[in-house]
């Protein structure tokens, strides 16, 4: 785009093209005709490309114009959304907290990893859930202040990132009190009978719980498999099989989905870990979420 671009001659063109003539755009904006027509044919001459064309006793848009149309309108709808915006951040002071959630975490077990921010005065805390290798891009971009993940980031040369441990939690392995009544007495070996939910291997531990089957001799019978955790809880308490979760998150399970608690799997652990792009964390709300040294 030419450096002559001036928005103001954006928002002209953008008058007339909603008032479909240069006279009653004039009107619109208290000015002369020929002003208006002179600033819309600078824009025109910065584009390259004329904008509007006769059409009776108006005007009409171009292909291009048709273009700049669909810009201009987006421009000014975030242009009448500007004064508001400021306003309610001028009147709301506080500390911004941009958060990425790996699609691999256990959604239930978010809240209490973040739990020691929640209380901070002024926060704002902004989720982003994406894949993994997304998330760590937009980090190191700074388009976010930490990733909330499942496993510690890899190495890279070309991405400073530093992975700080959260703690663990063992897994266990949860069901319907119909489908627990029915595994009693025979776990592992029930879980070849019964079905069984899993995470795929989007999940971190998806490899761990894998491993685990292969140690005790048993082959699953999987009947579902998902990438959100939160999903494969909704179907786990509708009883459509046993699944494993992070103990972390056993009050919930058991309270508000109604689950009962069948067996460890084993000494299978979950993961949970803070990726910044600080050695030294210098953001203090992440500051917060890290475990405090002993």
């Amino acid at each position: 785009m030419s450096l002559d671009f001036n928005y103001r001659h954006l928002y002209y063109f953008w008058v007339v093209a909603k008032e479909g003539g240069m006279a009653r755009a004039a009107t619109r904006l208290g000015m002369a005709v020929q002003t208006v027509s002179t600033q819309v044919r600078e824009l025109e001459q910065s584009l390259g490309h004329a904008l509007l064309k006769p059409a009776g006793r108006g005007l009409a848009l171009t292909e291009a114009g048709l273009a700049a149309m669909r810009q201009a309108d987006q421009i000014f709808a975030l242009g009448e959304q500007l004064s508001g915006v400021v306003r309610g951040a001028a009147a709301t002071p506080g500390v911004r907290l941009a958060v990425g959630i790996s699609d691999g975490l256990p959604k239930l077990a978010v809240r209490r990893l973040l739990q020691p921010v929640i209380d901070a005065p002024g926060l704002r805390l902004l989720c982003h859930e994406d894949e993994f290798d997304g998330l760590l891009a937009d980090l190191a971009l700074h388009r976010l202040d930490v990733v909330l993940a499942d496993r510690a980031a890899p190495p890279n040369r070309n991405l400073r990132l530093y992975s700080h441990p959260l703690g663990t939690s063992p897994l266990v392995w949860y069901g319907t009190p119909a489908l627990v009544d029915a595994a009693r007495g025979g776990f592992p070996q029930c879980l070849a009978d019964l079905p069984v939910l899993l995470p795929t291997a989007h999940a971190a531990v998806r490899g761990r719980i894998d491993q685990w089957f292969e140690r005790v001799g048993v082959l699953p019978r999987v009947v579902g498999e998902f990438e959100d955790s939160a999903l494969l809880v909704t179907f786990g308490s509708a009883g459509m099989g046993l699944f494993p979760a992070a103990e972390l998150i056993d009050d919930k399970l058991s309270a508000r989905f109604e689950l009962q608690r069948l067996a460890p799997c084993g000494a299978v652990e979950e993961h949970f870990f803070a990726i910044a792009t600080e050695k030294k964390v210098l953001h203090p709300l992440v500051q917060r979420l890290l475990p405090t040294p002993t």
